[in-house]
């Protein structure tokens, strides 16, 4: 199907560059799919964007995973129209067998009418109100914490800090999406005192692992929402000893991963109330060793301000077994978004290998589950319970979500695409029994690798 006018700016790089233009074939193009020669084509159009890689706000991974191979759907998806000129100085040449499927059509007709209707830039109350819910929850637990000698109070104290944490990782999510205020200085403000500072999360980590995971959504290999060994794994295609792309390094199937997964549908939950644990030890872990981390300085001093505030207000507490289930309350209560993070794709279809930028539709919604709730309950989910349009869209604010909901189902329906949703209670069934099947497969399965000392893999558990 040749490409449809109004679906996507017309390629103005190869009009501008006159009769004179270079034609590439695709096979010509995959052949420029390294870090050191990396070529990718956006709307027939072929670029040389090596030269940008270690300067791309993104990060280098979204362009390496999309290597040598059209990537129209992703760039349209992620980057505002006002981005596209940017691209003519790296402007080589013009796809010769360039086309686009019925589907990505659609899809970029849709994003068309989408962003021509300013819903984009509508971002709504929303962010406001948190913040200012934030901020009097975050005092009540003080309050609690420093003015009363209950017990309960105190314990309340850390549910609520945990409830903070969950509103804090919503807003974090909106901003590295989306402007959120409508200014980027302030928007970076609100992301380094509400995630660094009151969370201990760097948002530069989180940018980080959650662009690839849109990237290559549901890969094996590539997206490390799914590389949880050796405590979990989504499917047996694990149990291979297969290397991770994002954290350069063999997901090894052992002795201590045979043992871990084959009872992993019995440990998901408890290992959720703590799971807070990696994930800040992963955000410090990459403030200081990452080669590129945009603001270092900035985000390490926003995650050293967590160390200093969490810790001290934990002291203030009269006795050890009070501080400990301080903690854990602030733990548990936040461990309820992390079961929300894995009801989306643990799941969905997965597969081993790059994804390809021509199928992009395709991939992200046989990739993704919509969890099915009232507008009331909207609140609870921060717009993770439109996972599928939110994978689409994802520069759409929440507030849209519901509202373009039916036409991304009609329009998978049209194409014969999967559209999965379902109630909170059948998602955590559905997880479930996705863990259970490759529990019980990895109980007969031959580990590949020598084991290794239990605490060393726990200290390297990624994901």
């Amino acid at each position: 199907m040749p490409p449809s006018a109004d679906a996507m700016p017309a390629p103005a790089d190869a009009a501008a560059a006159g009769d004179d233009v270079r034609m590439i074939s695709s096979k010509e193009l995959r052949a420029h799919a390294s870090p050191d020669d990396l070529w990718i084509s956006i709307s027939g159009d072929v670029y040389d964007v090596t030269p940008w890689l270690p300067h791309h706000p993104g990060g280098d991974l979204p362009l390496i995973t999309l290597a040598g191979q059209d990537a129209t759907d992703v760039f349209a998806a992620y980057h505002p129209p006002s981005a596209r000129p940017l691209l003519r100085r790296f402007f080589v040449g013009r796809l010769s067998d360039y086309t686009v499927s019925p589907a990505s059509a659609d899809y970029r007709r849709l994003l068309a009418q989408l962003s021509s209707a300013g819903l984009f830039e509508r971002v709504g109350p929303t962010p406001k109100v948190q913040l200012v819910l934030m901020a009097i929850l975050f005092y009540a637990a003080l309050y609690l914490v420093l003015a009363c000698a209950s017990a309960s109070a105190h314990l309340l104290a850390g549910g609520i800090i945990g409830f903070i944490w969950i509103q804090s990782g919503w807003m974090g999510h909106d901003s590295g999406h989306h402007r959120i205020t409508g200014h980027p200085l302030l928007d970076r403000v609100v992301q380094v005192l509400s995630g660094n500072c009151l969370t201990g999360l760097s948002i530069a980590w989180w940018k980080c692992n959650h662009n690839t995971h849109h990237i290559a959504c549901n890969s094996l290999d590539h997206d490390p929402d799914l590389q949880h060994m050796p405590l979990f794994a989504v499917s047996p295609k694990l149990f291979g000893n297969i290397w991770s792309y994002f954290y350069r390094r063999t997901l090894a199937f052992d002795a201590a991963s045979k043992f871990l997964i084959s009872y992993q549908h019995w440990t998901f939950y408890p290992v959720m109330c703590i799971a807070r644990i990696n994930l800040l030890t992963q955000s410090a872990l990459f403030v200081v060793t990452e080669k590129r981390v945009p603001q270092r300085f900035l985000e390490i001093a926003g995650v050293a301000a967590f160390w200093a505030w969490y810790p001290l207000l934990v002291s203030c507490l009269p006795n050890w077994w009070e501080r400990v289930a301080f903690v854990l309350s602030s733990f548990t209560i936040c461990g309820i978004q992390h079961v929300q993070f894995c009801l989306n794709h643990f799941s969905s279809e997965v597969y081993i290998g790059p994804p390809k930028g021509n199928d992009w539709f395709e991939k992200q919604t046989a990739g993704s589950l919509d969890i099915s709730c009232s507008p009331w309950m909207d609140w609870f989910h921060g717009g993770l319970q439109f996972q599928i349009e939110h994978h689409l869209f994802p520069r759409l604010p929440r507030c849209h979500l519901r509202k373009v909901a039916p036409t991304v189902r009609d329009l998978c329906k049209k194409h014969g695409l999967p559209y999965s949703a379902a109630s909170f209670w059948d998602a955590n069934v559905l997880t479930w029994k996705t863990l259970r099947a490759a529990a019980l497969q990895a109980r007969n399965t031959t580990s590949g690798a020598a084991p290794k000392n239990l605490v060393w893999e726990a200290v390297n558990t990624h994901g």
